[in-house]
């Protein structure tokens, strides 16, 4: 991908679930020069809700780092309720804020990549693509049952399984790692209703797509899921 413009668009509790259904989290700075260095990275939004009223929030040290460390931190505080049978529930769902962002990054984009299993999101691939930009989601397959949505994964123009970005992406397990848990696993089943089976149809095998093979010259610097984010407390 060669002279393209992308950004990335990560749903933070979504690929901390995925990642840990894989056995490892995730180096942020592994990935950002990872993508960085596949094409012209113009911005990399991360989003997650916030728990504020929490004495320390264990999400907190990552958000600081990736606002620090070129990332587009994108935050919302969580919503408290009580449930019909009188359970203490907190909400924080982030589609709308990826959704809006991605419909204004599009025309300035020749690619988008989606860090989501989330079949909520179908409908907006499906709009960024009728504006002209390929779409590639990362998510995975590999577990059970998958993490990604049947449906999510047939429209993307690309599915790259997040497996195959282990060594690349990962953290070293020697490292010791950041307190990067996510405020909540977002209630989110795997996958929201996701698919079942492995995909079908262009670009969703197993070898590395050619957007994800690197780029022979360093770019330049650039800046599963429920349809409710419902956690017990």
């Amino acid at each position: 991908m060669t002279g393209e413009k992308f950004a990335l668009f990560i749903d933070g509790a979504n690929l901390y679930a995925t990642a840990k259904s894989l056995g490892f989290d995730i180096d942020y700075k592994k990935l950002l020069k990872e993508f960085q260095s596949r094409g012209n990275l113009l911005r990399a939004f991360y989003y997650t809700a916030i728990i504020e009223d929490q004495e320390y929030s264990s999400i907190r040290p990552l958000i600081d780092w990736l606002d620090y460390n070129g990332y587009a931190v994108v935050t919302k505080a969580t919503k408290e309720f009580v449930d019909q049978a009188g359970r203490r529930k907190v909400k924080g769902n982030m589609d709308i804020e990826l959704a809006v962002d991605a419909m204004e990054t599009a025309p300035n984009v020749d690619h988008i990549v989606l860090f989501s299993g989330d079949g909520d999101f179908t409908r907006l691939v499906e709009a960024v693509q009728r504006k002209g930009v390929r779409v590639t989601v990362v998510s995975t397959v590999t577990t059970q049952p998958p993490m990604v949505a049947d449906e999510l994964r047939r429209q993307a123009d690309i599915f790259v399984d997040l497996m195959s970005l282990q060594s690349k992406i990962g953290r070293d397990p020697s490292e010791r790692p950041m307190r990067m848990r996510e405020p909540a696993d977002t209630g989110h089943g795997p996958g929201h209703g996701a698919g079942h089976g492995a995909g079908h149809g262009a670009g969703h095998g197993g070898h590395t797509p050619q957007f994800l093979q690197r780029s022979p010259t360093p770019p330049q610097r650039a800046g599963a899921a429920a349809a409710d984010d419902d956690f017990e407390d």
